[in-house]
């Protein structure tokens, strides 16, 4: 039987890995949410076979681990009977890196942001479209059509077309910036000190890059085309080059700008969390 003591033990559960670090080879300490099903659980020592529930264990090898074996697993013993499991923030894998490291890191979170701000920009993008299509005097994807629907989406806010494309642009980042503040970033009193100000600067983060991806749009429209400037020529033409940039005409670039903030948000927001974890090792 291998040497599990200390060991970061994964197992494979098809859509998800399950974590935990071996005690001795026999014992394990794991956060049990998702070990067996959906539902959450706490921090608690079970035997190998109950851990693993009869699938292949695996070992992930930390050649430059912050903790040693011993360490690691007093760390984990600390923290056993903790209930507070996230998918997001404090899963199991979380866990055994913190554990291990010092850091709460998970794989499986990273690839989920990636994937989840792709598809949301997507998203926006699309929204943008169909809103704008069929908010105006004049329907459709026209040129008309479209500078119809963001000046009736800026009415809304007491502007014009200029000021739809920062509704439109704004609406995505700031539920992007939403979700990740009230998932991967969200507050937990359980959470070591430094854990919490990395999320408090990534949350703090989301927000600016939200903002900064909204103006960024706005400011590229006015500059993007043949005719500068926000009046109606000028925007016309600025969706016009931004959407040409991806093969399209401006339907194309009121998706560009739509889906920016979203991107923005993400990469801004969880970028500062990953950098304030980094820095604060």
């Amino acid at each position: 039987m291998p040497n599990y003591k200390g060991k970061h033990l994964v197992v494979n559960k098809g859509l998800y890995t399950h974590h935990g670090i071996g005690v001795d080879d026999d014992l394990v300490i794991h956060y049990s949410g998702l070990a067996d099903g959906l539902e959450s659980g706490p921090i608690c020592l079970v035997s190998l076979n109950e851990f693993s529930g009869d699938d292949e264990i695996t070992i992930k090898n930390h050649s430059e681990r912050k903790y040693s074996t011993t360490e690691s697993i007093e760390r984990a013993k600390n923290r056993l009977g903790e209930n507070a499991y996230s998918v997001w923030g404090n899963n199991c894998e979380h866990f055994i890196e913190w554990c291990i490291n010092g850091k709460y890191q998970s794989d499986q979170v990273d690839i989920g942001v990636n994937i989840t701000s792709g598809g949301s920009s997507v998203a926006a993008g699309a929204g943008a479209i169909s809103v704008v299509s069929s908010a105006g005097t004049v329907a459709g994807l026209s040129g008309s059509g479209i500078m119809s629907g963001l000046a009736t989406v800026g009415g809304t806010v007491g502007g014009g077309a200029v000021a739809g494309a920062g509704v439109l642009a704004g609406t995505g980042g700031l539920g992007m910036a939403t979700l990740l503040n009230n998932t991967v970033l969200k507050d937990e009193e359980s959470l070591p000190e430094e854990e919490r100000d990395a999320r408090q600067a990534g949350r703090a983060a989301t927000y600016a890059g939200a903002a900064a991806g909204t103006a960024s749009g706005v400011a590229a429209i006015s500059a993007a085309g043949t005719t500068a400037g926000l009046s109606a020529a000028g925007i016309s033409s600025g969706l016009a080059a931004i959407g040409g940039t991806v093969g399209g005409g401006m339907a194309a670039g009121t998706a560009v700008v739509a889906a920016a903030p979203v991107a923005a948000a993400a990469v801004v927001g969880y970028g500062a969390y990953k950098v304030w974890q980094w820095f604060s090792d």
